[in-house]
C-alpha cells in the first residue's frame, strides 16, 4: 500500500477548532513537523480538511 509524506508548512493559529484538531490527528503538532501515514480514505479526508496548511508527497 502507498504511504503519504505530510507536512505541515502553516501554523494553525488563527483557523477553526477542527482543522487544529484535524492537523493533531494526523500527528503534526507544530510548523515543520513531518509524519508518514498509509494512504487510507480517512488520511486523505483530513488532508482535504487542511490543505492550506500542510504539504503531500506520496513516498514508495
Amino acid at each position: 500500500m502507498a504511504r503519504l509524506k505530510i507536512s505541515q508548512v502553516k501554523s494553525g493559529i488563527g483557523y477553526k477548532e477542527n482543522q487544529k484538531q484535524t492537523l493533531r490527528s494526523l500527528g503534526l503538532k507544530r510548523m515543520g513537523d513531518t509524519v508518514v501515514q498509509e494512504d487510507r480514505p480517512e488520511i486523505r479526508g483530513m488532508i482535504n480538511t487542511v490543505p492550506h496548511l500542510v504539504t503531500v508527497e506520496e513516498v514508495d
